[in-house]
Order: structure tokens, then C-alpha cells, then sequence
């Protein structure tokens, strides 16, 4: 990628999924140092966090450069997401689909807390760009994902903490296909590579089945976006 590097420190929103892997990627290929922030929120996919080592070492061994830039990594408990929602992602109920038209694995107020946390340890640490995988062109209809959400929120932030974070969503239009495109733009094969073998996307948990686009169940909504997504850029990269 030719964007110029940042002499700036940014903090991207890491879980151990494929967007916020690529979203890493993405940030340490124009921020001089990245800090990253992963939460447990009582999610049933929680081993998505225990990726996140793995990936890391393998994103240092691709690029020195990037090893060189690769900051503190954070981790916060927020149990009460899990407290006060009722969802598929936080209890043990089948995936299906809500009455407001919304699949019932949509945590309320998930991302808007994600950000408001991150924004104020980017307070603390003297950050300025935060970085999140939300987006809206491959997704579950997730209100919080949304760009004029991510806008209003930017704003609310910097009115409520006197500061000038800028929220970049890098993936917010582009489709599955597209994000396994950009994750080989900016770390070439072995990225790629490193992504269907150690990041998780299934909202089950499942780690026991490896496909060709990586480990899941294979059904549930994250694991189904992740497979179209890897045979649309398997078929136009074939």
C-alpha cells in the first residue's frame, strides 16, 4: 500500500477475528506505533482472544518493519454486556432471527461501548486514531456497525472528552471478498494465510473443523459471510 506512514500512535479494536486482523495489518502499514484492545464481554466465541498471541507473532515475523511497531496490547473485562443483553452471543441459544428483523446475535450498545472504552484509554495514552472493523456492506444489518453511526459517535467523543480522535473503519464498504483482497495487499500470501489458519470468526466457538477459508462451524451467520467471502476472492484470484 502507498499511504504515507503517520508519525502517529494508533489503537485498533483487536478481538482475534479476520476483520480486526486485517484492520491491524491495515494500521501498522501507516501508524508508526500501534497499541491494540481486545474485550471479554462473556461472548460464547471467547477463544477468538486466545488468537490473538498467535496472530501477532505471525504478523511479526512477516514484516520487520511491523514488529518494530507493534505496541502495548490491552484487554478489558466488561461482564456487564453479558448481564443486561440477551443474545446469541452471550447465552446458549440457538441463532435466529428477531422480531425487529435483526439476527438475535446482536449485542445492543456492543460497539458503542467498544469505542466509548477505547476512546478513553486512548485518552490516557495519548492516542489520537482508533481503528474498528465495523462495516456495512457484508453484515448482519447490526445498527452499530453503521458509518453514520461511527460519524456520531466521533463526534460525541470529542465533544465529551475535549479531544480530536479520528475513528477510521477501513472496512466499512467493502464486502468479505474485498477484505480477503485487502489483507493481501498489505501482508501478501503468507497474511492471508495467517488469517484462515489462526484468526476465528465463529460466533459457536468452534475450532474443531478446519475449512479452506479457516476454522468454524460453517453455519452460523459470521462463518457463512467468512466462506462466500473466501470463494469470491478464491474464484477472482484464480
Amino acid at each position: 500500500m502507498s499511504d504515507p506512514l503517520q508519525p502517529e500512535t494508533a489503537l485498533v479494536l483487536f478481538s482475534g477475528g479476520q476483520d480486526s486482523t486485517t484492520c491491524l495489518a491495515w494500521a501498522l502499514q501507516r501508524f508508526a506505533r500501534v497499541e491494540m484492545l481486545g474485550f471479554s464481554y462473556g461472548q460464547r466465541h471467547a477463544i477468538e482472544l486466545d488468537c490473538r498471541d498467535r496472530l501477532l507473532s505471525g504478523i511479526r515475523s512477516l514484516r520487520p518493519e511491523w514488529a518494530s511497531r507493534i505496541g502495548e496490547s490491552h484487554t478489558l473485562d466488561v461482564p456487564t454486556l453479558a448481564d443486561i443483553s440477551d443474545t446469541a452471543l452471550t447465552r446458549d441459544v440457538a441463532i435466529a432471527m428477531g422480531a425487529d428483523g435483526l439476527p438475535n446475535t446482536f449485542v445492543p450498545g456492543r460497539n458503542l461501548v467498544f469505542l466509548t472504552f477505547a476512546a478513553a484509554l486512548a485518552y490516557r495514552r495519548g492516542i489520537r486514531h482508533i481503528i474498528g472493523g465495523m462495516c456495512e456492506t457484508d453484515y448482519s444489518g447490526y445498527p452499530d456497525c453503521r458509518d453514520e453511526t461511527i460519524k456520531a459517535l466521533q463526534s460525541a467523543l470529542n465533544l465529551g472528552m475535549a479531544k480530536q480522535f479520528e475513528l477510521h473503519t477501513p472496512l466499512m464498504w467493502l464486502d468479505k471478498a474485498s477484505t480477503w483482497k485487502l489483507a493481501h495487499e498489505l501482508g501478501g500470501a503468507g497474511l492471508v494465510d495467517l488469517i484462515r489458519e489462526h484468526s476465528h470468526t465463529c460466533y459457536l466457538g468452534e475450532r474443531g473443523d478446519q475449512h479452506d477459508w479457516g476454522y468454524g462451524c460453517g453455519e452460523c451467520p459470521a462463518c457463512a459471510l467468512r466462506a462466500k467471502g473466501w470463494r469470491e476472492y478464491a474464484a477472482r484470484t484464480s
